[in-house]
């Protein structure tokens, strides 16, 4: 899934309009509750070698909050690694090159939205 992908769905299904707060990180693209203003996601360009990742160039994520049982779980699973400056306990970052599925990235947006309300 693609950082437009999640833009487009997270408009569809919830109604966000993500939001750009930083100057210095202008992709950096929030999703949060209209109502309360917590953040369900946070969509990052972010250079490999900072993730440990092989290769040159950025890659886009996504930190989305999770039960922390299954923070666990996922880390070890490929196209998930610990959250990026977020906090590890409750949050992952997911990869969005196409390891993890479609349909898994936006149940993991879907379950960050409900614990976020």
């Amino acid at each position: 899934m693609k950082r437009v992908d999640i833009l487009k769905y997270a408009k569809r299904k919830y109604e966000t309009e993500a939001e750009y707060p930083w100057e210095n990180f202008p992709r950096y693209a929030v999703l949060k509750h209209e109502n309360n203003m917590k953040w369900y996601g946070l969509i990052m360009n972010v250079p490999r070698e900072r993730l440990g990742l092989k290769g040159d160039g950025e890659i886009d994520i996504i930190d989305i909050k999770t039960d922390p049982y299954l923070v666990d779980a996922l880390r070890n699973a490929r196209g998930y690694l610990p959250a990026y400056h977020m906090n590890k306990e409750h949050w992952i970052s997911v990869l969005l090159d196409g390891s993890v599925s479609k349909q898994q990235v936006q149940k993991l947006i879907d379950s960050s939205f409900d614990l976020t309300k």
